[in-house]
């Protein structure tokens, strides 16, 4: 697929109409590819009174986005062994050590839990946002009157800015500084994040957004909430689309694990952590309109940062809104790419416009996951099982398989699954291509005078590793009443007829039921033709990549003796 000049071409049009339909004064978003902020552009004002246009300089409060700062703070000082996850939380923050808890089986609220959204405290917001202006010592009224839990410590996850309050106070128990200079010296400075503030009356005036509620047709003005002390840990910081970039970056640049030298303000192993599930929450399943399949989304809270898992990418990121702001940045780690969108208008749902345009710029294309690279012993043993493909030898087996390898199907048994392959399609070649699942498992395809084999193999947690699992799934071309079938049914998707899948169809095949998947592939794919072969015997059954305007489909064919379609499977490919 050709990219278009600027990656911001195909996502424009959704902070534009967000602008519109949320009333935004003014917006600025940005795209991060391989951790440079590549292309930016600014809406809107930054200033209703004056109207002074938004720049991507203009600094924006990014409110709870300032949770994934607060946990890097943690797992620096956990890093440089001074507390531990699984502690109590009352080890750093003695007044919590007379807390009851809700069950006589409930352990202590651990520092971990805080970190994913698992202690047990109820929901709070719209009231945590109220609470960005309190003092350490205001704090210290609450902690010690304990807590009016909503489910028992480490059970589910329940979204807290009250955790992040507490994680703040860890900070600065632990490091023996507020939480705020903490996070200067340790990451903003180091990162070069000059125009990161934390406070209002810090940013330069004529860079500075003003927030806005709309209200009875008109902006209104927001109060600015002050950060008080280390309660800031929740969503205390003001920041600018290029900053914001920086911090993206370095998250981006925790992947893949590699060797290079490990310098910066956090061990990569250690951001990874943050970007990995901590907690789980529940699935979601959207509807997507009449005839489109269902957007299904999972994922969970890892550390001051949330996952999101489909079926084919995830993503990473974080939220803020406070009164007069709305923030979101998220990136796909696999890809090397990232959204980033700032806007200053109470909960501007900028979130729905950067995740949609995190997964347009994914699915373009031009954005290839992360390869990843073969172990020597996976590239050796590939190269062992292509030479026992083509010539079994015993000696060769004895070094190559693990125990394990031939009590799960016997040597005679592969013997003969072998030879069956050298009839069937002769002489095989590997293909250049080595599909690595990770850096002990992987498949490829070798092509043979007549069809294919698909290979898998998986090596054993031993040293030196060796193959426990070995599948091979042969494709032989489809005959020609296969193919005509295919044919016959490529043609029905264009123009759906009774009477031309009667034609079609054997007297056992379930007519009405491939009836209503002929009419749905019309519907949702169009015009198909036939693209690839899928697989297949080459006498009974075959598969086949069918490809329309609107959608593509993997489709099933059996056949009789007769060349008359016994089954017709569609399968939507997502």
């Amino acid at each position: 697929m050709t990219q278009p000049a600027s990656p911001l071409e195909p996502i424009r049009a959704f902070f534009q109409k967000l602008a519109e339909r949320k009333h935004v004064p003014g917006l600025a978003y940005g795209v991060i590819v391989d951790g440079e902020l590549v292309a930016a552009e600014t809406l809107g004002v930054a200033n209703v009174a004056t109207q002074a246009a938004v720049t991507p300089d203009s600094i924006f409060r990014i409110a709870s986005m300032t949770k994934s700062f607060a946990a890097a703070a943690i797992l620096r000082l956990r890093d440089d062994g001074l507390l531990a996850l699984d502690n109590a939380a009352a080890d750093y923050v003695h007044e919590l050590a007379a807390w009851t808890y809700p069950t006589a089986d409930a352990v202590p609220v651990t520092v971990r839990q805080l970190l994913n959204m698992a202690a047990g405290f109820p929901e709070d917001n719209p009231w945590g946002d109220r609470q960005l202006h309190r003092t350490d010592a205001e704090m210290d009224v609450f902690y010690e009157a304990g807590m009016p839990w909503s489910t028992a410590p480490g059970t589910v996850f329940e979204y807290s800015n009250y955790a992040y309050m507490l994680l703040g106070r860890i900070v600065t128990n632990v490091a023996a500084m507020p939480f705020i200079d903490y996070v200067n010296r340790h990451f903003l400075q180091p990162l070069g994040m000059h125009s990161t503030f934390w406070q209002a009356e810090d940013v330069p005036p004529d860079r500075l957004a003003l927030g806005y509620r709309w209200e009875d047709e008109q902006w209104k003005d927001e109060p600015m909430l002050p950060s008080g002390g280390d309660v800031a840990a929740f969503a205390g910081i003001f920041t600018s689309l290029n900053d914001l970039a920086r911090w993206v970056a370095f998250f981006l640049d925790a992947f893949p694990p590699r060797d290079d030298e490990d310098n910066a303000p956090l061990r990569r192993s250690s951001r990874r952590e943050m970007q990995q599930i901590g907690r789980t929450h529940a699935p979601s399943v959207t509807p997507n309109g009449l005839g489109k399949p269902p957007l299904m989304m999972a994922g969970g809270y890892g550390f001051g940062l949330a996952i999101l898992e489909n079926p084919t990418w995830h993503s990473v990121g974080h939220g803020g809104g406070l009164p007069g702001f709305g923030s979101y940045m998220c990136w796909a780690p696999n890809h090397r790419v990232g959204v980033i969108g700032l806007a200053n208008v109470t909960y501007a749902g900028i979130g729905a416009a950067c995740r949609q345009a995190l997964a347009t710029l994914v699915q373009s294309g031009g954005y290839k996951p992360t390869p990843v690279t073969p172990s020597s012993a996976l590239v050796a043993a590939r190269a062992e099982v292509i030479a026992l493909l083509n010539q079994w030898d015993d000696e060769r087996a004895a070094v190559l398989f693990a125990d394990n390898f031939f009590l799960d199907m016997d040597r005679e048994h592969w013997l003969k699954e072998l030879a069956d392959l050298r009839t069937k399609h002769g002489a095989l070649t590997p293909s250049a291509e080595f599909k690595v699942e990770n850096w002990l498992r992987g498949t490829w395809r070798m092509t043979g005078d007549r069809g294919w084999c698909d290979l898998f193999i998986s090596l054993t947690p031993t040293v030196p590793p060796r193959v426990q699992a070995l599948e091979i799934e042969s494709t032989l071309p489809p005959s020609s009443a296969l193919q005509a079938a295919a044919d016959a049914l490529a043609a029905l998707t264009a123009n759906p007829t009774r009477q031309g899948l009667r034609r079609l169809c054997a007297k056992e095949a379930d007519f009405d039921a491939v009836w209503d998947q002929v009419r749905l592939a019309n519907i949702l794919c169009g015009s198909c033709a036939i693209g690839e072969v899928t697989g297949g015997d080459g006498k009974k059954w075959a598969g086949f990549r069918f490809t329309g305007p609107k959608g593509q489909a993997d489709v099933t064919l059996r056949v009789n003796a007769r060349g008359k379609s016994t089954e017709i499977v569609f399968q939507p490919v997502l």
